[in-house]
């Protein structure tokens, strides 16, 4: 990495940085809405930017390209079909989350079962971001920044110190942008790094098939279909370690409705829009980029096996070998603020819902229910310091877990995403509940998840969430008959801004799950998979 890289990195991080304070300045973060919820001022790009970019983490990146590398396109599932569950956010729970004016998720759960269960979610959400989610959103991107960039040899130190500096930097950078402009600072930020990645990420695999092609684009991906048409292959096996077919159409999918549809460092960022419309535009614009998002993804990871081959000994590093075979010198500094742009934005997106669930969540409904707005987004910022700092000192300890902590905290979802997800959805279209049937629903759930872990260690966990998602439907529904404890009135309208939908939405949402389905078409046997494979 060169002086002009050093300082073009430097140019870019500085500038997106005070192009995303020019913008975010108007908003008042002394009250709740404006530090939580940027103002509910966001129009659909940015809302789309800041989703994308939350979810984005070089983990992914890196990893995913390191399964393509070996298993090959079969990966694609996490990205692609992920569209479908974004499209069903637009058309089904954003119109109902707008209607009861809610700001957390779990405030949907107390509106319809009871408190209880409503701080058992929000518990479960911040447990996870602490423990899982940030620490190694942080850790892994800083282990991947030097990969790429080498920065331990620039500075003369070792891999691991390099790590924790990184990790430290992105983190105290993390921290100073939500308190200063809150979740407004981030999106727009957001916006800036958004374009980056889709512009840099196209950019890795575009070069290595020119290159691969020896200067031909098309004779690249040729060469590909030719030599590689079974990792072209979209459709994994009934027996797969990554994404068993069988599974797309259950718990796969029900694993992206959870992700997509409840998850509170993404649902937040659309409830941030100025009205329904603006998210319903921003949640289309995220369904059409996780379709093609795979294309750098996810086939990245299959060029570096037909590009560098037995080069690469371990997965992981297919994505770093292929960046640093194809990219130009006067090139990573800008690409690696994109990373950097990747590895803040999802340590931001993750630390923002955190410190909105426990300030909303236990702060002014336990801790203090006469607290004022401003006391609100005080303690905001408050909480965002201090899980920041915790976060921070917690990244490097994952390296002493290699395999273990990092696979339990990764699972660790499991324990609650299924509950959760029939909760909303039950909640959405039963006007009877029943918060004894929630909670007997949880603990079942719980127990059937652990021993599960124990005693079906050989089946694929996308095989246990189909089978747990139906049982606590029925549990659920069961006790929503014999024993009911409250009645919805679904005509209540508690909105806080415009809910006009976007008229184009069902036509827009159509398109991309047709999209959606010629993708796997063109990565199956009908297609590509077949061409050079006899």
């Amino acid at each position: 990495m060169g002086i002009f890289a050093i300082i073009s990195f430097i140019v870019v991080i500085t500038v997106v940085g005070f192009y995303a304070y020019y913008r975010s300045r108007k908003i008042d973060t002394h009250n709740t809405d404006g530090y939580f919820m940027g103002g509910r001022s966001l129009t659909g790009f940015t809302i789309a930017s800041t989703i994308i970019m939350t979810n984005l983490s070089t983990e992914q990146i890196v990893g995913q390209n390191g399964q393509s590398f070996m298993a090959g396109m079969e990966v694609m599932a996490w990205e692609v079909t992920a569209a479908i569950a974004i499209v069903i956010l637009a058309w089904v729970f954003l119109p109902r989350y707008f209607r009861y004016g809610i700001d957390t998720v779990s405030d949907f759960i107390e509106m319809r079962y009871d408190p209880f269960t409503k701080k058992l979610v929000s518990l479960l959400f911040i447990f996870t971001y602490v423990v899982s989610f940030l620490p190694v959103v942080l850790y892994s991107g800083a282990l991947v920044f030097d990969k790429i960039f080498n920065v331990s040899a620039l500075l003369n130190i070792s891999h691991m110190s390099a790590v924790i500096l990184i990790s430290t930097v992105i983190g105290i950078v993390g921290i100073l942008y939500l308190f200063i402009g809150g979740l407004s600072l981030s999106a727009h930020s957001d916006s800036i790094y958004g374009v980056g990645l889709l512009l840099g990420g196209f950019a890795i695999p575009i070069l290595g098939l020119m290159i691969f092609g020896d200067g031909s684009f098309l004779r690249g991906f040729d060469k590909v279909v030719q030599h590689t048409p079974e990792k072209l292959n979209a459709i994994g096996a009934i027996d797969s370690k990554i994404v068993p077919w069988p599974t797309l159409f259950f718990g796969m999918f029900f694993n992206n409705l959870f992700f997509w549809c409840t998850n509170q460092m993404i649902v937040q960022k659309a409830l941030a829009g100025r009205s329904l419309k603006e998210a319903q535009k921003g949640a289309m614009y995220v369904g059409m980029f996780k379709i093609f998002g795979a294309l750098f993804l996810v086939f990245p990871g299959i060029l570096a096996f037909n590009m560098l081959g037995s080069q690469v000994e371990n997965p992981d590093n297919a994505y770093p070998m292929l960046v640093n075979a194809v990219l130009p010198e006067w090139a990573y500094g800008l690409f690696g603020a994109v990373i950097f742009g990747a590895i803040l934005s999802s340590f931001v997106g993750s630390l923002n819902s955190t410190a909105t669930l426990f300030s909303l969540d236990f702060y002014k409904s336990v801790l203090n229910k006469n607290a004022s707005n401003r006391q609100v987004s005080r303690v905001g910022r408050i909480m965002t310091i201090v899980v920041g700092i915790i976060v921070v000192i917690l990244a490097p300890m994952i390296s002493l877990f290699p395999q273990g902590l990092y696979a339990v905290v990764q699972e660790f979802n499991g324990v609650y995403n299924m509950p959760l997800l029939v909760l909303i959805l039950v909640g959405f279209f039963a006007k009877q509940t029943s918060h004894q049937g929630a909670k007997v629903m949880f603990i079942f759930h719980i127990v059937m998840y652990a021993l599960s872990k124990v005693f079906l260690t050989d089946i694929h966990f996308l095989y246990i969430l189909s089978v747990l998602f139906f049982i606590d439907l029925c549990i659920v529904l069961t006790f929503n008959k014999i024993k009911p404890t409250n009645v919805f009135d679904f005509n209540v309208n508690y909105a806080k801004v415009d809910i006009t939908p976007w008229k184009h939405r069902y036509l827009v949402g159509g398109l991309i799950i047709l999209v959606v389905v010629l993708t796997y078409a063109i990565f199956s046997p009908l297609v590509l998979a077949t061409i050079g494979g006899n």
